[in-house]
């Protein structure tokens, strides 16, 4: 989804929480990963890989100059041959401690054996964020968490506003809000512009 789109969705969404509860908790997560320098690890279930929300927190690292936005996608099963970059596998998280932070995606429930090592993470110091479909034991582990809109819900404020949008907006807020890049802040309109020259030329695959 690009700038455009995104814009064009929180127009339809005005008057809604969902924008503002989007920002805040890009502003959660930037303020858990900018001040410790990275340390960003992503993890879905077993059933739900969330490697679109890892390809586009890596593009606004880039886009706004916070490379602590950029993260580790952690897997459940790592195929043979996996570039070293998408070869993490769960074992990571035993090792996740006081400031790195954890971010939880899933829509269905996350299983118990991704539970038992996001509380030991949670126990070894550190930051547990959830974007999920609600889950009531996932978010008592969390210390700040985001659920996407029942179907019900979601049909009465957008169409498709389900877990996948949210994310979108999550991530494009997390850049939209950093502070200033080095050589000055850029404005809106050359952001864009930025972004829509980057539509006709996609760059090479990362994830």
């Amino acid at each position: 989804m690009d700038a455009v789109r995104v814009a064009l969705l929180r127009e339809v969404l005005a008057g809604t929480e969902w924008v503002q509860e989007t920002r805040r908790f890009a502003g959660a997560l930037r303020g858990a990963v900018v001040p410790h320098g990275g340390g960003l690890l992503l993890v879905g279930s077993a059933a739900y890989e969330p490697w679109h929300l890892a390809a586009h927190l890596d593009d606004e690292a880039a886009w706004s100059g916070l490379p602590e936005l950029s993260p580790t996608l952690v897997r459940h099963r790592v195929p043979g041959g996996a570039p070293a970059h998408l070869a993490v596998g769960l074992g990571r998280l035993a090792a996740a401690g006081r400031g790195e932070t954890l971010l939880v995606v899933t829509p269905g429930q996350p299983g118990g054996g991704l539970l038992e090592r996001v509380h030991d993470a949670r126990r070894n110091g550190a930051t547990v964020l959830a974007l999920d479909g609600g889950d009531r034991d996932l978010h008592a582990l969390a210390h700040d968490a985001l659920a996407a809109p029942p179907p019900d819900e979601a049909a009465g404020a957008a169409p498709d506003l389900g877990l996948d949008t949210i994310q979108h907006l999550v991530s494009a807020a997390a850049g939209e809000n950093s502070l200033p890049v080095p050589r000055g802040r850029r404005r809106f309109r050359d952001r864009l512009a930025r972004l829509a020259d980057g539509l006709t030329a996609p760059p090479p695959p990362r994830w």
